[in-house]
Order: C-alpha cells, then sequence, then structure tokens
C-alpha cells in the first residue's frame, strides 16, 4: 500500500465515486455521485493513515526480506548444518519489531 491520498479516502468511502480534485478542498463530484463531506473524507483519510503506520514496520521488514537471498541460505544451512537463516530472520524481526 502507498502512503494514502485524500484520493483513497474517497474511494473506500464510496468505490464508484467519480470525481475531479487537486486538493480535498477543491472536489467535484462528476456524474450521479453523491458529495461526500471534507469531515468524512478527513475521518477516514485519518483512519487509513493510522493503519498506514501501524504497518510500517512490516513494509521495512519486507524490504529487508527481499534483500536477502533465502532459498541460498536455507540451503547451505542444511548442508552445513547452520542456523544462518534463522538467525538473519531473527535480527530483522528485532530490528523492526512489531507495536
Amino acid at each position: 500500500m502507498n502512503y494514502p491520498r485524500f484520493e483513497d479516502a474517497i474511494n473506500a468511502l464510496n468505490p464508484n465515486a467519480t470525481f475531479s480534485a487537486k486538493s480535498i478542498d477543491s472536489i467535484e463530484w462528476l456524474g450521479e455521485t453523491t458529495a461526500i463531506s471534507q469531515v468524512d473524507i478527513q475521518a477516514k483519510l485519518d483512519e487509513l493513515l493510522s493503519a498506514y503506520s501501524t504497518e510500517a514496520y512490516a513494509r521495512s521488514r519486507k524490504a529487508k526480506y527481499n534483500a536477502l537471498n533465502q532459498l541460498e541460505l536455507i540451503s547451505d544451512d542444511a548442508i552445513n548444518g547452520t542456523t544462518t537463516h534463522a538467525d538473519a530472520i531473527l535480527a530483522i524481526k528485532a530490528e523492526f519489531p512489531k507495536p
């Protein structure tokens, strides 16, 4: 998920909404779309931002996990009787703990 924007809040409130806007202060509702209040949009945006912040650790972990060559580490551990892969995973989890 990308950093939430007011457009995401509108789409979360009404997936079928059609609108044109450059900012939350200048929304033009198009077609048959019923206008959504700025207060409701801001409340939903705050909710989306909170959820995004809560998952920051997961995004950070994923980036580190993706940088590991996990299959090679697992294979080498099986051959050598080592715990390199498990150690790397635990280090990432320690660096980015769940809130």
